[in-house]
């Protein structure tokens, strides 16, 4: 064994008077959390908050995911297969596919900032009832 961990071990050789010697590394109890402590996860699954977290989660989810796969594969199509009406100018320089293309990164940043103002408004306060219900935030 290491003096460190010997040390460690022993506690501080520099005790105050009067103050108890804590445990290893100045932790007063267990990090470990017992059975009983945790939430029920089970119940919490089966409850009828969770089913509508999860629902409202999948009618903004499955949709968006929807429409950009659409919007994705249908750009990569008419790049593929339509290059002349890609090619079309639309002024100077700029041309259909440029546009598009850079639709593709505005659509991302647009649902990425739909989905957290969503979140914060929607999901997260039924998150934090489920988690209270669950006593998670009374610890």
């Amino acid at each position: 064994m290491s003096n460190a961990t010997q040390s460690a071990l022993r506690g501080s050789t520099r005790e105050q008077p009067g103050k108890t010697r804590s445990a290893f590394g100045g932790i007063e109890k267990s990090a470990v959390r017992r059975a009983s402590d945790r939430p029920d996860f089970t119940t919490i699954q089966q409850s009828e908050e969770f089913r509508d977290l999860r629902r409202r989660l999948a009618l903004f989810v499955f949709p968006a995911t929807a429409f950009f796969l659409i919007w994705y594969l249908g750009y990569v199509a008419l790049a593929a297969y339509a290059p002349e009406f890609m090619a079309h100018r639309l002024f100077g320089e700029i041309n259909v596919g440029l546009v598009m293309g850079v639709g593709q990164f505005l659509t991302t940043v647009g649902l990425t900032a739909l989905y957290l103002r969503f979140a914060r408004r929607k999901i997260d306060p039924m998150v934090d009832r489920i988690r209270q219900d669950a006593g998670e935030l009374d610890r």
